[in-house]
């Protein structure tokens, strides 16, 4: 499993970037590598995040490894979104793709790659620290999810592939 976050996209659920400095924007982007990093050693899954750098970035693309997560600016000129969507097509049907930005789910899910809107990630994220694997309250709900009676509804096959990497998170 390789997780691809839409890095800024992730920022923006909790906090509204509009108003950060520069100085506020790279603690914000730190904090965020930080949590990726203990969720990384809990769910030992590889993890890339990109960050736009199409305004004020560099003349190249710039890769960075920061606590065990793959850190990726976009080049001056180019989106992070174009970034993201090579990396989808790279990776393939092993990808989950984190982004709430409609044109990467589309692109995404054409490519069988799995796509976890940010609001449900964040979630997981925060979850993560402090509930383990297991737990009575995570059987709970699945076994909630699952006693259903009348007629049969199987979810369509986007919504089982995104149910399935949820359950992988």
């Amino acid at each position: 499993m390789h997780l691809i976050i839409d890095g800024y996209n992730l920022l923006h659920i909790t906090h509204s970037l509009t108003r950060l400095s520069s100085v506020q924007l790279r603690w914000e982007r730190d904090r965020l590598i930080d949590q990726l990093s203990a969720y990384q050693k809990l769910k030992s899954s590889a993890i890339t995040v990109v960050f736009d750098g199409w305004l004020g970035g560099w003349a190249a693309e710039k890769r960075d490894i920061q606590k065990g997560v793959e850190v990726i600016y976009s080049r001056l000129g180019e989106k992070a979104d174009e970034v993201i969507k090579r990396l989808v097509r790279e990776k393939g049907s092993g990808a989950i793709v984190v982004t709430s930005d409609r044109e990467i789910s589309r692109f995404a899910e054409r490519i069988d790659a799995a796509v976890i809107p940010s609001e449900q990630f964040q979630e997981k994220l925060e979850g993560s620290s402090y509930k383990v694997e297991g737990s009575p309250e995570e059987d709970e709900e699945d076994e909630k999810g699952t006693k259903k009676k009348g007629l049969s509804r199987r979810p369509s096959k986007k919504e089982r592939r995104a149910r399935a990497a949820l359950k992988k998170l």
